[in-house]
C-alpha cells in the first residue's frame, strides 16, 4: 500500500473512517453513485472539502458523474489498511474491556481479538464470549506465538505507563489507549487515545453553554 502519512494532514486522515462508514452504509443500500454535494450534506462538510480530501489520495470522482460508491469505499478501505487482517489483544478484562470485545465491527473488518489479559484470578481462565482470558504472566509468550499487531489498553491509570512499556518491549507497534494518560512510547509505536472522560466533559461544557 502506498504511504500517504507524510503528505496528508492528520485532520484528513481522521476523517477517513467517517467516509468509510458512510460509504459502507450507502453500499449496503445498493447506492451505486453519489456526488460530492450529496456526500457533503450527509457528512456535514462542504463539497469542496470532500473533493479536496479525496484528491489528497487520488482522483476518484468523475466530473458530471460523481463517485462510484463501491469503488470509493474499496479505495478508502485500502488506504485505511483494512485490506489485510490484524491480530489484537485487550489488556484489562473489566467492564470496558469486555464491552469492547463484543464489538462485532472489528471482526467484520478483519481485526481479530485473539485474547484478553488480566491479573484478577477471578477472571483468568474464563472466556468473554469466545475470547479466552489469560494471566498477564502469559502475555509475552502469547504475543510471540500469535503475531499480535494491536493492543487495546483498558487498565487503571496508575499502571498504564508500566503496561505500555511492556507492550512496546515485546514488539507490539500499535496501541488503542483507553487509559486517561498520555503514554510515552518509542517513535516506531503509534498510539490512538480514546479519552471517554474528556468527551463527556466536552458534552457538559456544551450543555452549560446552552
Amino acid at each position: 500500500m502506498q504511504s500517504y502519512s507524510k503528505k496528508v494532514s492528520m485532520t484528513v486522515v481522521k476523517r477517513l473512517p467517517k467516509y468509510y462508514q458512510y460509504l459502507s452504509d450507502l453500499s449496503d443500500r445498493d447506492v451505486e453513485k453519489i456526488s460530492s454535494k450529496e456526500l457533503a450534506n450527509m457528512m456535514g462538510l462542504t463539497a469542496s472539502q470532500i473533493r479536496q480530501d479525496l484528491n489528497s489520495f487520488g482522483a476518484y470522482g468523475q466530473q458530471g458523474y460523481g463517485y462510484k460508491v463501491e469503488e470509493l469505499k474499496d479505495a478508502i478501505r485500502d488506504i485505511l489498511g483494512l485490506n489485510q487482517p490484524y491480530n489484537c489483544v485487550i489488556i484489562g478484562s473489566g467492564n470496558l474491556g469486555r464491552a469492547i470485545s463484543h464489538y462485532e465491527r472489528f471482526k467484520n473488518e478483519g481485526i481479530h481479538i485473539k485474547a484478553m489479559f488480566d491479573v484478577d484470578h477471578g477472571r483468568v481462565g474464563k472466556t468473554v464470549g469466545k475470547i479466552p482470558v489469560y494471566h498477564m504472566d502469559d502475555l509475552e509468550q502469547f504475543v510471540k506465538e500469535n503475531e499480535i499487531n494491536i493492543c487495546i489498553l483498558c487498565v487503571p491509570r496508575e499502571v498504564g505507563q508500566e503496561i505500555a512499556n511492556r507492550i512496546c518491549k515485546i514488539g507490539i507497534k500499535a496501541i488503542l489507549n483507553f487509559v486517561p494518560l498520555d503514554l510515552t512510547v518509542p517513535e516506531d509505536v503509534v498510539v490512538e487515545n480514546v479519552n471517554i472522560t474528556d468527551s463527556l466533559f466536552t458534552l457538559t461544557f456544551l450543555l452549560s453553554e446552552k
